[in-house]
């Protein structure tokens, strides 16, 4: 599976859409409400993109969205308005247990519903600590570094239950940073302990035994621990991702058209630089003429390692959008979180 995640412009492929799936270094796609009409739309969208990608042999696809709830959820007609995670607290009448429990049905229900259109992963959960962030605010479980890692374990509980692979964002957390990096190039002065001791806690406690299957980071620079924002610093992803916290999953590099990435250059370089410190897939969003640069151009190659973790994301599970009624743990999960 090649390095790059790209993504496409309608609700069906065009012929430069279905060239650039079958292209080897294509492994990955990312959907958004453009391309989103109805299940049975999405659902079909995503059998072509498989097959457009699969003529090359032995050639699968990685298919993503980001479906947290709240304001960030790209289906909501036809699939259940999952709320923010930051209200669960709230909606468990702030019970520990009963938040924990809300959270696994989160996961679960989210989970069933995009698998059910035939994609593998939602980039979730957000295990930021809520803070001063903007971007991320509710979407962030819990302002307590101690909540988010509890709740944030419930959600991928349930999510891994009916075979969904997780992404831990951003990290090493965005929460205490006020500028949104897709509009610029946030920068966190805090004193490296506070960083580490805070805002990374929630993601050091969930590594544990391999609990978390990828990251993504955040395009945040800490200037106390280095001069380049997370997803192109070696010292970041090797020293402290891999080798501190002992991760062995997925690095997804967060989108590298956004403004927090700009720092390091144009797109051929941003992803020549991403690859380097360590990231395992590149996201190349919004910008076609860029992925199109970065497919021609870049110095990035198909790294064996890459592709095994990155093989390891496909989901597993076989039921379709309109079996969803007859399954006990999506009404189950829909009565306990409310949603009609």
């Amino acid at each position: 599976m090649g390095p790059i995640m790209l993504d496409v412009a309608g609700t069906s492929l065009s012929a430069e859409d279905k060239e650039l799936l079958a292209h080897p270094l294509v492994g990955g796609l990312i959907l958004f409400s453009r391309n989103y009409e109805n299940p049975e739309q999405i659902a079909a969208l995503n059998e072509d993109i498989r097959m457009s990608s699969a003529k090359q042999p032995d050639k699968e696809i990685l298919i993503a969205v980001d479906h947290e709830g709240g304001r960030v959820q790209r289906f909501r007609e036809h699939f259940s308005a999952l709320p923010a995670m930051g209200k669960l607290w709230d909606m468990a009448g702030q019970s520990e247990a009963k938040a924990i429990e809300l959270a696994n049905y989160a996961g679960q229900l989210m989970a069933m519903e995009v698998m059910s259109v035939s994609i593998d992963i939602s980039f979730a959960p957000v295990v930021d600590v809520d803070g001063i962030s903007d971007v991320i605010g509710d979407r962030a479980f819990s302002s307590d570094p101690k909540r988010v890692e509890a709740l944030a374990r419930g959600f991928v509980r349930g999510m891994h239950s009916v075979g969904m692979k997780c992404t831990a964002k951003h990290f090493p957390g965005h929460g205490s940073v006020k500028e949104d990096s897709h509009f610029g190039l946030p920068v966190d002065k805090r004193l490296k302990a506070e960083i580490l001791g805070f805002d990374m806690e929630p993601f050091r406690q969930l590594m544990t035994g391999g609990f978390v299957n990828a990251v993504m980071p955040a395009h945040v620079i800490y200037p106390e621990i280095d001069d380049k924002s997370v997803g192109f610093s070696t010292f970041w992803l090797q020293e402290v991702l891999r080798g501190q916290l002992g991760f062995n999953g997925v690095i997804f590099s967060d989108d590298l058209s956004m403004e927090g990435a700009a720092s390091i250059g144009g797109f051929v370089e941003r992803s020549e630089a991403a690859q380097q410190a360590g990231c395992d897939m590149l996201l190349v969003c919004n910008n076609r003429d860029a992925a199109i640069d970065v497919i021609d151009n870049a110095n990035i190659g198909v790294i064996d390692t890459s592709t095994q973790r990155i093989k390891s994301m496909l989901s597993t599970t076989q039921f379709r959008y309109e079996q969803l009624p007859q399954l006990a743990e999506w009404q189950t999960a829909k009565q306990a979180l409310g949603i009609g």
